[in-house]
């Protein structure tokens, strides 16, 4: 069996059991507050610990990065960037729009990644140069070119509550120029979305490379772009979800028009 193979198989196994875990205990678990509006609930904490199990067990030499207060740094260019639950305030609402994202980096950049939807079962994988599947099949962004024409989906950071008119500002610049806005609470699902064709755009800023690494392969195997909010691509494995932007690719222009309307910070053809 390859290096590459294996990692692959430990990743969906990983997915499989952490999902095996949050699905049971769907409907089941009360929460704590991290911070306001930052909830964390028994299930993130089990599924992590299960999915650093199995990732240990079978590469004890690799880094990993994950998002419940657990980081292991020895200088290893491989390290595995874990969300044991994304959406959790959705999952402790059960409302089933949640999901499991792990991410194998080599260095600073995304080689693999998977993310599980526990509740509707969906699975989302990609290897960088192989492409990107749903449930086995392979997909592709949508071939949307116009921004008026787009549906797009976004979230709102933690600390959101004392920046309301500077985010609801850009909120409604989007709302203007598409068809209409999403607020799913998953952006490692909304990028997954936006990969399978079923949105052409999606921004959101204050992540973690957790909430984005696995997500930002799969967009691009299936076609699609991502960047910052300026149009950069993201250089240290510490900048991933700062500002998120991503697009089919065909209307990423337009919506970098629309970040900041008074200055021209999208990139020339």
């Amino acid at each position: 069996m390859s290096k590459k193979n294996k990692e692959l198989l430990v990743l969906q196994h990983a997915l499989e059991a952490a999902g095996k875990i949050v699905r049971q205990k769907f409907g089941k678990v009360s929460y704590e507050l991290k911070a306001k509006a930052n909830l964390v609930t028994s299930a993130d904490k089990a599924s992590q610990k299960k999915i650093l199990q199995i990732i240990t067990q079978s590469f004890p030499q690799h880094d990993y990065y994950a998002e419940e207060d657990a980081r292991k740094q020895t200088g290893s260019p491989y390290t595995w960037v874990i969300d044991p639950i994304d959406g959790t305030t959705n999952f402790a609402h059960t409302f089933p729009q949640c999901s499991i994202s792990i991410a194998l980096f080599y260095k600073n950049e995304p080689i693999l990644g998977g993310v599980k939807n526990p509740i509707t079962g969906e699975l989302f994988l990609a290897q960088k140069g192989k492409g990107a599947t749903l449930n086995g099949k392979r997909i592709h962004v949508s071939k949307i070119t116009k921004l008026e024409n787009s549906l797009l989906v976004t979230g709102f950071p933690y600390n959101r509550f004392n920046r309301m008119p500077e985010l609801l500002s850009r909120f409604g610049r989007f709302l203007d120029a598409c068809h209409d806005v999403r607020r799913l609470g998953s952006a490692a699902l909304d990028l997954c979305w936006v990969a399978a064709g079923r949105l052409e755009g999606y921004w959101e800023e204050n992540l973690n490379p957790w909430d984005v690494g696995a997500g930002l392969l799969i967009l691009q195997e299936a076609g699609g772009k991502i960047t910052d909010y300026h149009g950069k691509k993201y250089k240290k494995m510490e900048d991933y979800g700062k500002t998120v932007l991503a697009s089919n690719g065909k209307v990423h222009r337009q919506m970098l028009a629309l970040m900041y309307p008074k200055k021209d910070h999208f990139p020339k053809k």
